[in-house]
């Protein structure tokens, strides 16, 4: 299967009173029995942090026949808080968080394995640059593809260099409209007969480039004799969180003690 099917299926709606956004839900082995993994919800800090209350509702698919590609619609609801704190994990240097949940059976069709997350060295083999095209999901504006809550597939280049060492340009620059609700969304490649050291390659490349944390803009303040204000004019790109980060923050949560 490819990265494009297991990405829709993964990928889920975030919502909650004040806030709404995306997330994709990832696979992390279970340390005490590698045949196993933890649901991990990975998404935008803000996304987590704008929800009013305790609870969130996720929205999923459940897959009914896959011959027939007949799914059902899952909205689980997750605790976010626990009296008033934060379940999730943020990491310490960009805008990102992670947590465990626990998912009704069969509404994560596709878990996205921790090794589709693309580290340095792939980035630097594949020669990955500013004109590479990816691929976004997500619910702008909270809406949806269908009745089933697919998310919506949209794509653009990469617009900004360099894009190593991650660890410390941490994000680049999508050329693509971000709008409310594409936050937390994931950023991926998937290539047919690439192009790279020298030559090409017969067959694919895939990975997750990163997921959405903002919009950039140009804000001009503009000051008059009896006026002062403020312009915000978008640019049409969006901020995307290395997937580096998203490793660097689950490999230091701790187990649960459950496997969900």
């Amino acid at each position: 299967m490819n990265i494009n099917t297991m990405m829709m299926e993964a990928t889920c709606k975030i919502v909650g009173p004040g806030s709404s956004g995306s997330g994709f839900i990832l696979g992390t082995p279970n340390p005490t029995d590698p045949k196993t993994y933890f649901y991990t919800l990975v998404t935008a800090h803000h996304v987590l942090q704008a929800i009013q209350g305790d609870r969130a509702t996720l929205v999923l698919r459940r897959l009914v026949d896959r011959d027939k590609q007949e799914y059902q619609r899952v909205e689980a609801p997750v605790e976010i808080r626990k009296d008033g704190n934060a379940m999730w994990s943020k990491h310490p240097e960009v805008d990102l968080a992670a947590m465990f949940v626990s998912l009704p059976v069969g509404a994560a069709p596709m878990v996205i394995p921790m090794s589709l997350l693309l580290a340095d060295d792939q980035i630097r083999e594949f020669e990955l640059s500013p004109g590479t095209e990816l691929f976004c999901l997500g619910y702008p504006f909270g809406a949806e593809a269908n009745p089933l809550g697919f998310p919506i597939l949209r794509s653009g280049k990469i617009a900004s260099y360099p894009l190593l060492p991650t660890i410390l340009t941490k994000t680049f620059l999508f050329d693509f409209t971000v709008f409310r609700g594409n936050s937390g969304g994931p950023v991926y490649l998937y290539e047919k007969n690439p192009l790279y050291g020298g030559g090409t390659h017969i067959g694919t490349i895939q990975g997750i480039m990163g997921i959405v944390t903002a919009e950039r803009n140009i804000t001009q303040k503009i000051e008059q004799l009896y006026e002062r204000r403020e312009t915000v004019t978008p640019l049409a790109l969006g901020e995307v969180i290395h997937a580096s980060f998203i490793k660097d923050l689950v490999s230091k949560m701790p187990t649960p003690s459950s496997v969900k």
